[in-house]
């Protein structure tokens, strides 16, 4: 067994160290699988970024009311006198004996009416005075902070790179609407940055929406009390409505982006994936060819087909390693970080978000890059095994 396990090494050590012997056909091989690799990242680090962007604009601390049934805030709808009541509710923080409660308006400002030459809808959020208690980890980066009763507002950090005419002290106006910018406020990364955020007072009047909102996000005393929150609502006789954590709320609106990104990058990577196997098997077949009197001999020698075929794998997965560590440090430098915008489904308004490459996404493309050496490695090894000795020798 010993003897056994000696000979495979050495012989699959040999393998690895003629590499450059086969320079050119084992470059082809790495690159084919780095680009597979480098595509796989870049497509899933769309969706890992989005989600990232999404979940993060959540924290525990914090819930989020809508009308039971809705599915997102543009399909909700609460009364004033129900805002009144949910922000009496046991759990909510009080200071100084007022609750630390949002009541909120979301909308989407039309593409083809607003005059800031974006060609995105962009997401406007009316707010009350108490947003910025409620979302306490929102920083003001530029500007200040509107002023309630005004047609002032403030735009999110990642909103002012993404869509034009969003700029400190620049005007939008979209149908009735006028909006002066007068502060650039950071949320860490989150949803939240692509949002204007203005006075709910203003979008009730300019959308004609009287005295309703949609959404209630409150700051709980403590994440524990969420619970004692919810059930104060739910079995209200003069509420119905839904209570969700924000970070779970948040979860499910990225599910369904998440999950079609994840779907195409699978794809691409599974047929581009196919084009590298191929590659890798082309690579292996011409060492096999280019080894055939060194197998031969080694095999006369007293080293058995099984050491000889996994020497054959070995290279092949050397060489896919190497191509995979090449490919995710390509995609982490040329992806990780970079800044765009998507159409979020659930509420048709666009998303700005940062590609985010995870530890996890750089595992499954090493992962995947084995994979392809493993397959493009095996039949050029059964065929190795196979060589008959005697006419193998007499090879040039």
């Amino acid at each position: 067994m010993f003897k056994w396990i000696s000979q495979t090494i050495a012989v699959t050590l040999l393998s690895i160290r003629t590499i450059p012997k086969r320079a050119s056909s084992s470059a082809v091989a790495m690159a084919g699988i780095a680009g597979v690799v480098i595509v796989f990242i870049a497509v899933l680090s769309i969706g890992e970024g989005f989600k990232a962007a999404m979940t993060e604009a959540g924290s525990p601390s914090r819930a989020i009311v809508l009308r039971a049934g809705a599915d997102s805030e543009m399909s909700s709808g609460l009364s004033g006198p129900e805002t009144d009541l949910i922000k009496q509710a046991p759990g909510v923080l009080l200071d100084s004996n007022h609750p630390v409660a949002s009541a909120e308006l979301f909308v989407i400002i039309d593409r083809n009416k607003i005059t800031t030459g974006t060609a995105a809808n962009v997401p406007l959020r009316g707010i009350e005075s108490t947003a910025m208690q409620v979302r306490d980890e929102v920083k003001l980066t530029e500007g200040r902070m509107f002023q309630f009763g005004t047609n002032e507002a403030i735009v999110g950090r990642s909103a002012l790179g993404q869509f034009a005419g969003l700029d400190l002290n620049s005007e939008i106006k979209s149908g009735q609407l006028t909006l002066k910018i007068v502060g650039v406020f950071d949320a860490k990364g989150s949803a939240a940055e692509s949002e204007l955020w203005a006075d709910t007072k203003l979008i009730q009047n300019v959308y004609r929406r009287g005295n309703s909102y949609q959404s209630v996000l409150v700051k709980l005393d403590s994440p524990a009390s969420f619970d004692t929150f919810k059930n104060a609502l739910t079995t209200n006789p003069q509420l119905n409505v839904q209570v969700k954590k924000e970070t779970e709320y948040y979860a499910a609106q990225s599910e369904t982006m998440t999950a079609l990104i994840k779907g195409i990058g699978y794809t691409i990577a599974f047929l581009m994936g196919m084009g590298a196997v191929f590659g890798a098997i082309l690579t292996m077949n011409t060492a096999v060819s280019a080894r055939t009197r060194e197998i031969a001999t080694l095999r006369a020698l007293g080293f058995n087909t099984i050491s000889v075929l996994i020497s054959v794998l070995g290279e092949s997965m050397a060489l896919a390693a190497l191509g995979g560590l090449a490919g995710g440090l390509l995609g982490f430098f040329a992806f990780n970080g970079y800044q765009t915008s998507t159409m979020n489904f659930q509420t048709f308004s666009q998303i700005a978000f940062a590609f985010r490459v995870t530890p996890s996404l750089l595992t499954q493309g090493l992962t995947y890059a084995l994979i392809m050496g493993f397959i493009g490695g095996v039949f050029p090894a059964i065929r190795a095994a196979r060589l008959p000795i005697p006419s193998a020798l007499r090879e040039l």
